[in-house]
C-alpha cells in the first residue's frame, strides 16, 4: 500500500525509526511526507536522506502558514532536491477568509512551480470546493485532491480534470457520508491516505494516526464496493505510483 497524504515530522512523532519498522511489517511500501511551510519543507527533505525507501518528500505552503512564507525558498528546494510534489497547498477559508486574495496568490504561484518542475500537487481544500475549482480548471496541473470531502457531482467535476481523490480515515467515521460519493466512482480514481497524525479511522479515532492505518481506509473501500481488500490495495497503488513516478 501507499500512503499518499502524511506529515511524519520531529513535531509529531519521537521515534521515526520504530515507525519505519511498523510500516516495513504492514507491507506500507511508501508514504508521501508532506509539508505545509518552508520549515517543514526542509524537514522532509532531511527526512528523506534517512529513510529514502519510505518517505517521499513534498514540499509547499499551507493555506494557514502563508504569512510571510517564501515561494522562492520552495522554488529553491526543488531545484536542488529530489522532490516527488508540491503540497499541502491550497485553500482554507474555515478559520481565516480574510486573506482569501493572499491565500489564491500564493496558490497560483505554487501551482505554476509543480507546471515548471513538472511535478503533481496535493491540494488542500476547506469551505472553498468552488472557488479552488474553478482555479484548477484553467490550469494543467495534476495530482490529488487531499481529503476529498465534496459532492459525487464535484468528485465528477475533478476527476474530469484529471484529479485523483484521496480517501482517509473520515470514511470509516459512523457519520460520514463520504461512502456515498465511494459508491458512485470509479476505484482507478481513488487513492489512499491517512494525513497522520490526525483523523484515525476507526477503530483508531481519536488517537495518534500514523501511516500503517491506512489498511482500515483500504478495507472500507472494499466493504462499500463490496470488491475484495486486494482489489483496493492493487488498484490504488498503481495509481498512485503513476501520479509520483514510483
Amino acid at each position: 500500500m501507499i500512503d499518499t497524504h502524511a506529515h511524519i515530522l520531529s513535531e509529531f512523532y519521537d521515534n521515526i525509526d520504530e515507525l519505519i519498522e511498523e510500516l516495513k511489517s504492514k507491507e506500507i511500501i511508501k508514504v508521501i511526507n508532506c509539508a505545509d511551510s518552508v520549515e517543514t519543507s526542509k524537514e522532509v527533505l532531511n527526512i528523506y536522506t534517512k529513510y529514502e525507501g519510505y518517505l517521499l518528500p513534498a514540499v509547499g505552503i499551507h493555506p494557514e502558514n502563508i504569512e510571510n512564507a517564501n515561494i522562492s525558498a520552495i522554488e529553491e528546494l526543488i531545484k536542488n532536491n529530489k522532490v516527488f510534489a508540491v503540497g499541502e497547498i491550497g485553500l482554507d477559508y474555515h478559520y481565516n477568509d480574510e486573506n482569501k486574495k493572499e491565500q489564491r496568490e500564493y496558490f497560483i504561484k505554487q501551482l505554476d512551480l509543480a507546471i515548471k518542475y513538472d511535478l503533481p500537487v496535493i491540494i488542500h481544500i476547506r469551505e472553498a470546493m468552488q472557488e479552488c475549482f474553478d482555479i484548477l480548471k484553467t490550469r494543467k496541473n495534476r495530482g490529488i485532491i487531499h481529503c476529498f470531502s465534496g459532492s459525487t457531482e464535484m468528485a465528477r467535476e475533478y476527476i474530469k480534470l484529471g484529479y485523483k481523490l484521496g480517501i482517509g480515515g473520515v470514511l470509516t467515521f459512523k457519520n460520514s457520508k463520504l461512502y456515498e460519493v465511494i459508491e458512485k466512482i470509479d476505484l482507478k480514481d481513488i487513492v489512499l491516505e491517512t494525513d497522520s497524525p490526525f483523523l484515525s479511522p476507526e477503530p483508531y479515532r481519536g488517537k495518534k494516526n500514523k501511516p500503517s492505518n491506512v489498511f482500515y481506509v483500504a478495507k472500507r473501500i472494499a466493504e462499500i464496493k463490496n470488491i475484495s481488500i486486494e482489489e483496493v490495495i492493487n488498484t490504488t497503488t498503481k495509481t498512485a505510483s503513476q501520479i509520483f513516478d514510483i
